[in-house]
């Protein structure tokens, strides 16, 4: 993955959920609500430490225009 761009992944937005992919796979995707608060995020492990989930979060920020925080996990 040395010659990886993240710029040329695509980017799916539905309610509430960002998802990058290329055209093999996700490569990851952020679930949040209209107040910042990041429900759940995942990056394929194959694409860890590349930025991904900095870009997923930027895109809540921006989409919200609030501070991201984090929602606490629930414990059953």
């Amino acid at each position: 993955m040395k010659n990886f761009d993240i710029n040329s992944c695509e980017l799916d937005e539905s309610d509430g959920v960002f998802t990058l992919k290329n055209i093999n796979t996700t490569l990851g995707f952020v679930r949040f609500n209209k107040i910042g608060e990041v429900e759940y995020i995942f990056v394929n492990p194959i694409f860890r430490k590349k930025g991904i989930a900095k870009k997923l979060l930027r895109l809540v920020r921006n989409k919200t225009q609030k501070k991201i925080k984090l929602q606490s996990q629930l414990v059953h």
